[in-house]
């Protein structure tokens, strides 16, 4: 598994490491190590991943609760900030200041994410990644890329290689990532319902009667 560095954090982000660029950089860890213990409880269902993060998230955070988002390899958890007070300013001020939030936030609150982020990951066994978002700028502090493989017959592989000759990508691999980003862009209404259906399956499937 690869870890995407999408920023260059200070050093002494984390104990075992001097930035927290990446999820596994900044929380160390392995699977193995998470299911020697037998107090661990499994990856869990999305219900109770939302409600362990309501409980364990400080309340002094974030304005409202954060968007958490979850796969078979991450949790993501993005939080808002508080607008910083510069009425009457400028676009660039805003933004600057929103940037200014957000270091401080990032700087103060590393050592609590990175125990939280362990804590987690021992109980549901996924990676976690940080973000948030201040006054209409977002910023993630950790990103974890996963290799995905699959097979594509020659028509498809055309599509990439198209790409790649017009140089819109480098490889195969990033125009198959551009596809997907493409595809998530412009049809983010449909992903949305889609994933909301799933949601509702979930729940749905976690009020069911217990597996023996």
């Amino acid at each position: 598994m690869s870890t995407s560095h999408d920023d260059s954090g200070p050093a002494g982000d984390a104990a075992a490491a001097d930035s927290d660029t990446d999820a596994s950089q900044d929380n160390p860890g392995t699977d193995d190590d998470m299911s020697a213990d037998k107090g661990a409880t499994g990856r869990g269902s999305a219900e109770e991943l939302r409600g362990w993060l309501s409980g364990r998230l400080p309340d002094d955070w974030f304005t409202a609760a954060p968007e958490v988002q979850a796969d078979r390899e991450e949790i993501t958890i993005v939080g808002p900030l508080p607008d910083p007070e510069t009425t009457g300013s400028s676009d660039a001020e805003r933004a600057a200041a929103a940037e200014g939030r957000i270091r401080r936030f990032r700087e103060e609150t590393r050592d609590r994410r990175i125990e939280i982020a362990r804590e987690a990951e021992h109980r549901f066994r996924r990676k976690v990644s940080w973000g948030v978002t201040c006054a209409g700028v977002s910023e993630m502090f950790t990103t974890l890329s996963v290799p995905v493989m699959t097979r594509l017959r020659q028509p498809e592989r055309q599509v990439l290689d198209t790409l790649v000759e017009a140089g819109v990508a480098r490889s195969r691999s990033d125009a198959l990532a551009w596809c997907v980003r493409l595809t998530g862009e412009n049809a983010d209404a449909w992903l949305g319902r889609l994933r909301d259906a799933l949601r509702h399956v979930e729940e749905v499937r976690d009020q069911g009667p217990s597996r023996t």
